[in-house]
């Protein structure tokens, strides 16, 4: 069938009662990509009709596509030769290699038993989505300061544009952030730009029905900072033992990187960086007077300047070389005295504390502290002086200790002789002397007056006899002092058995007075008895 033909149908079947047939087709429009296919399906089914015929309409001109009279078959126009296919059951068209000029309106005509039906639908050929793209209008932001403008641009058809922070969609809230959306761009504005607002990375999205593309990942640079500035330790012990590893630290988030200087006292320390070391607070002889320490962060893309709370503390140096010094000759109690005196090679004494033998040394009426403590003056020195001194010198950041020991020459005092004082013949007889002194007293004993070869503190007989008997004197001298002692102990020695039969002169003194004191008692009742007793006369 000529073009002709398929006109004049066309017009004849205007005459015929036909029925607005828009059921046989879907609603439009239908969107097909340029260059590729689309389909527009009917809604007849699998139905008989004389003639079916699809024609195309760009505004100007009604165009045929194709045409079936069954049982002939389909005719293509020569305009659409080798780009349509159709299904002869339902009439579906399918139109390949889709151009710009394919765009307009396609309308079907259907001659059925029933009657003449016609439908016509919509077909926008789209451009594909391409060149997606963000251009910033500034290379780099400051925070709080910069207004960002971020244009998005893209190729294609009815193109609608969505912007995505990483996963998270951008939601404009027309004040802060606005969207602002074109044909074929997008523009994002942030006034007052955030450094969370383009952490990123930040997408463009533009998109039609049929096609979706995303932009390269985008990051702009937001300058910040310097946020608070912070010391570590914030709370530093207010005292610092010199030579330790103490360091002040100093941080502050920034970008770029903070430039960090340092200052003591309002006053710049010629140092750099973010540790601010004891060394070098020692070199520059800081930290003697607890002046504040503090920190500078500088910024010099956001031109800002921030300071950190200011941390005070002393640098001590440690005690080393803690000694006492006191007496070095003899020493005699009640006679000497000494005066010991403590101090340290080198450090900061604070306090200093004394004790003796582990106790705390008190003043006394003969123990004087010089009124610093550095020095204890006893007089006169006694015997219970004996005994090791310790003196501590002590600063907050250490402790050093010193030791003397002091030795007291005294006595002997209180010689005292214990031993039997009777003992019985061939009875072992043991005397022991004592006498407190110091150095320990040489000791010899005399008998009845005569000096014996013993020299120790016990004297020793391992028979007695009865020749033993006498008097045992002990004598103690310290050749130190120069002062002797003596005490003298009786021995009776007597024969054997004496000690052990019978009772002691005491025992019978007790049993003699008992007796007398019963017979007493005894007369005295009769007596009292033969009062009360009437006696009869004989008369």
């Amino acid at each position: 069938m000529d073009l002709f033909a398929v006109k004049s149908l066309l017009f004849l079947l205007s005459f015929i009662g036909c029925c607005a047939g828009q059921e046989i087709l879907p609603e439009g429009p239908v969107d097909g990509v340029l260059g590729k296919n689309v389909t527009l399906k009917t809604l007849l089914g699998k139905t008989s009709y004389a003639v079916l015929i699809w024609n195309f309409n760009d505004g100007s001109d009604q165009i045929n596509v194709v045409t079936i009279t069954p049982p002939k078959e389909p005719t293509v126009s020569p305009h659409y030769q080798g780009r349509v296919s159709i299904n002869a059951d339902d009439g579906t068209l399918t139109l390949t290699s889709l151009k710009s000029e394919d765009s307009g309106d396609y309308s079907i005509t259907a001659v059925t038993d029933a009657g003449t039906k016609t439908a016509d639908i919509k077909v926008r050929v789209l451009e594909p989505v391409s060149d997606v793209a963000i251009k910033p209008n500034v290379p780099e932001a400051i925070e709080h300061n910069s207004t960002v403008v971020l244009t998005c641009s893209a190729k294609g058809s009815f193109l609608k544009f969505t912007w995505v922070n990483g996963s998270t969609v951008i939601v404009a809230d027309g004040e802060r952030l606005i969207q602002k959306d074109e044909e074929l761009s997008s523009t994002l504005t942030i006034t007052g730009v955030f450094r969370s607002d383009l952490v990123g990375p930040i997408y463009c999205t533009a998109e039609n029905k049929l096609e979706k593309e995303n932009s390269p990942p985008f990051n702009l640079t937001v300058y910040y900072g310097p946020d608070e500035v912070t010391l570590t330790p914030a709370k530093p012990p207010q005292f610092i033992q010199s030579g330790s590893s103490f360091n002040l630290s100093c941080a502050s988030r920034s970008s770029p990187a903070a430039t960090l200087t340092w200052y003591h006292n309002q006053k710049m320390i010629d140092v750099k960086g973010p540790v601010l070391t004891l060394a070098t607070v020692e070199k520059n002889k800081l930290g003697m007077t607890g002046e504040a320490f503090t920190c500078r962060a500088t910024n010099a893309k956001t031109g800002r300047v921030l300071s950190s709370p200011g941390v005070s503390f002393v640098v001590l140096d440690p005690i080393v070389g803690a000694k006492i010094a006191g007496p070095s000759g003899v020493l005699i109690a009640g006679n000497s005295s000494a005066n010991l005196s403590c101090q340290a090679t080198s450090g900061t004494v604070k306090t200093r504390a004394w004790s003796k033998d582990g106790k705390p040394l008190a003043a006394s009426s003969r123990t004087v502290f010089s009124s610093d403590m550095s020095s204890v003056m006893i007089n006169p020195l006694q015997k219970e002086d004996n005994g090791e001194y310790m003196c501590v010198l002590s600063n907050p950041v250490n402790q050093n200790k010193a030791t003397h020991k002091i030795v007291v020459n005294y006595g002997p005092e209180a010689v005292e002789v214990t031993g039997s004082d009777k003992v019985e013949v061939k009875d072992p007889v043991q005397l022991t002397c004592s006498a407190p002194s110091i150095p320990p007293a040489n000791i010899t004993w005399k008998f009845n007056g005569t000096m014996t070869q013993v020299k120790t503190a016990m004297y020793v007989i391992e028979n007695a006899a009865y020749k033993n008997t006498g008097t045992y004197t002990c004598e103690a001298h310290n050749p130190v002092t120069g002062k002797t002692m003596t005490h003298t102990h009786t021995l009776s020695v007597k024969e054997e058995g004496a000690l052990d039969n019978g009772l002691s002169d005491g025992a019978i003194a007790g049993i003699v007075i008992a007796i007398l004191v019963a017979l007493g008692a005894a007369i005295a009742v009769i007596m009292y008895c033969r009062q009360k007793v009437p006696v009869e006369s004989p008369y």
